[in-house]
C-alpha cells in the first residue's frame, strides 16, 4: 500500500512539473537590460533575461540567459490596463546604481519588490520586453 502511494506521489509531482514547464515554455519574452542590476539584494550583470509565466498561476520569472540567476514573484492587478500586453521592468536609479522595482507582464504587475515607498520625483528607468 505504502509503495503504491509513493509511486501516485511522484507521478503526480512529475505531471505537474511537466505541465509548469510547457507552460512556462509558451509565454516566454527576452528583454536585454543594458545596466547591471539589483534584485533580492543580488546583482544583475547587463544582458538578455527571459521573462515567463504560464496561463495556469499568477507567477511571474526572470531568468538570466545563463540560468545563474532565477526570481519567481506573484503576480497582481495593478494599474495596467487590462487590454496592456507589454512586458516592462521598471528600475528605481540611485546614483548609479538601478534596483528592480516591479515586473509588469500583460495586464498584471507585481507589487514594489525593493520593498520601498513609492519615491517622491526620483529617477525611474524603463526597459521594454520584445
Amino acid at each position: 500500500m505504502r509503495s503504491i502511494l509513493q509511486k501516485f506521489f511522484l507521478a503526480s509531482a512529475v505531471a505537474a512539473t511537466a505541465a509548469l514547464a510547457t507552460g512556462s515554455a509558451l509565454a516566454e519574452t527576452t528583454v536585454s537590460v543594458p545596466f547591471s542590476f539589483t534584485v533580492n539584494g543580488k546583482t544583475c550583470p547587463p544582458g538578455l533575461y527571459s521573462v515567463g509565466s504560464n496561463s495556469t498561476s499568477n507567477i511571474v520569472t526572470l531568468r538570466s540567459r545563463d540560468f545563474s540567476r532565477t526570481f519567481a514573484w506573484i503576480l497582481t492587478s495593478g494599474d495596467p490596463s487590462p487590454y496592456d500586453g507589454r512586458i516592462i521592468l521598471r528600475f528605481d536609479k540611485d546614483g548609479g546604481n538601478y534596483t528592480l522595482q516591479s515586473l509588469q507582464y500583460r495586464s498584471l504587475i507585481t507589487s514594489r519588490l525593493d520593498g520601498r515607498q513609492q519615491m517622491e520625483g526620483g529617477p525611474t528607468r524603463v526597459v521594454l520586453g520584445r
